[in-house]
C-alpha cells in the first residue's frame, strides 16, 4: 500500500536563532496519515515535542501532497521537490509519452539535490529525466510506522538518514594549491 502525505501548516510560537526571541510562524510540515482526521492527530501529537508546557499549535491547512516518493539523506537538512519525468514509448501511436512524478529528496543543496535524486532513481529500469529541483518549504517529515519489529529498522534507518546533520569539510587552500602542483614520480 503507497503512502498517502498530507502538508499540514501549523501556526506555532518558535525561538527565533538570530535574536533569541519567541515568534509566531507559520511553516508546512509532512505527516504520513490515512485520512484528514489522522493527519491532524499525528501532527498534533509529533508537534507536541517541539512545544514548551502551555503552548499550543494552530493547525492552519491539511491538503494532500503530490510526492510519489520521500527520500531522506545523510548529513542533509533541508527537502527539495524535484520533478521527474518517466519516458515511455506508446506503440500504437508510435510517440514518446512522459508522465511526471513528484520526489521529495533531502540535501544542503540544489546540485545535491539533483544528485540524490539520480541515487534514488539508479534501480529504475525505465528512461526518466530531471527537468525541476527547487527546495521545498517542508519544515520536516513525519512517516508512519505501524509499531510492527518488523518496521522499527526502517524507522530507526529513516530517522537516523533525517536527522543527521550536515558535515562541513574545511580545506586548507594553502595545502590544497600545493598538492595540486606537486606530481607524483614514478
Amino acid at each position: 500500500m503507497s503512502a498517502t502525505w498530507y502538508e499540514c501548516k501549523i501556526k506555532y510560537r518558535k525561538l527565533d536563532e538570530v535574536t533569541g526571541e519567541q515568534k509566531l510562524k507559520t511553516e508546512p510540515f509532512l505527516v504520513d496519515a490515512i485520512s484528514y482526521t489522522e493527519a491532524e492527530s499525528r501532527i498534533t501529537e509529533e508537534m507536541a515535542a517541539y512545544l514548551r508546557e502551555g503552548e499550543e499549535i494552530k493547525i492552519t491547512n491539511i491538503k494532500v501532497a503530490n510526492y510519489a516518493e520521500i527520500h531522506p539523506f545523510e548529513n542533509s537538512d533541508r527537502w527539495f521537490r524535484c520533478k521527474v519525468s518517466m519516458i515511455s514509448f506508446d506503440e500504437e501511436s508510435g510517440k514518446e509519452r512522459k508522465s511526471n512524478q513528484y520526489l521529495l529528496i533531502q540535501g544542503n543543496d540544489v546540485k545535491e539535490a539533483y544528485e540524490n535524486t539520480v541515487t534514488a532513481m539508479k534501480d529504475t529500469m525505465a528512461e526518466y529525466t530531471i527537468p525541476a529541483v527547487s527546495e521545498s518549504p517542508i519544515m520536516d517529515v513525519f512517516p508512519y510506522f505501524s509499531g510492527e519489529e518488523s518496521e522499527t529498522k526502517k524507522l530507526e534507518k529513516f530517522m537516523e538518514l533525517k536527522d543527521s546533520v550536515p558535515v562541513t569539510n574545511d580545506i586548507d587552500e594553502d595545502l590544497a594549491f600545493v598538492d595540486s602542483l606537486t606530481v607524483e614520480t614514478e
